[in-house]
């Protein structure tokens, strides 16, 4: 039996995905040891192996075929666009993607006229920008505090995840409009689905159960 490989993206998501996996049966005693610098941990009995990865190269793992199954976040999946399959929403990690700035720039939102943004997901704010608000869009793409870009003048507006809305609040901005709502998903390599089709259809369903 060959063994079916899970990308998890590190952090608290990591080890609620496998909290949720005990519940079904399937544990990695290995990965609960937090000094362990071991890379790839591995259930012989069940023939599973698991890795942990930024949570951006999760896609691209799964995609190329170096796990068969991944759980990440909706905006990383938006952002990477890899070609892999979405079966489950695990509903955990619930947020919001929006288009957030001062009250002032929700005018430059509705007439049409061109508009900077910047974002931490620029594949996320060009495809809502061009292609589902037909608006043209400097797309800036920033690594660290996007909410500073309005405030310096950088930017009319971010593109960014929302949980509370606090930090916004208090650097004076507000969401403007909701792109889309956020969780972490589980996500499967498209060869695999077909190859080990039962296995982890029965993952997947036993996952559901415990949801």
């Amino acid at each position: 039996m060959e063994y079916i490989t899970f990308a998890l993206a590190k952090g608290r998501l990591a080890y609620h995905v496998l909290e949720l996996l005990e519940k079904t049966g399937i544990t990695c005693e290995e990965m609960k040891d937090k000094k362990t610098r071991k890379l790839i941990f591995v259930n012989e009995e069940l023939k599973l192996k698991f890795f942990l990865s930024k949570a951006a190269d999760v896609p691209t793992y799964v995609e190329l075929g170096a796990a068969d199954i991944g759980v990440v976040g909706k905006d990383t999946i938006l952002e990477e666009g890899r070609k892999i399959y979405e079966v489950l929403d695990l509903d955990v990690g619930k947020c919001r993607m929006c288009v957030a700035g001062p009250k002032s720039a929700a005018d430059k939102l509705k007439d049409g006229s061109l508009i900077r943004v910047a974002s931490k997901y620029p594949h996320i704010a060009t495809n809502y920008f061009y292609n589902k608000k037909h608006q043209t869009a400097t797309i800036i793409k920033l690594n660290g505090s996007v909410e500073l870009a309005p405030i310096v003048g950088l930017s009319d507006v971010i593109v960014d995840i929302v949980e509370t809305g606090t930090t916004l609040k208090e650097n004076g901005l507000e969401v403007l409009e909701e792109i889309c709502p956020l969780s972490a998903r589980v996500v499967v390599n498209e060869v695999s689905m077909k190859m080990e089709h039962d296995r982890i259809t029965k993952i997947i369903h036993d996952l559901k159960g415990v949801l």
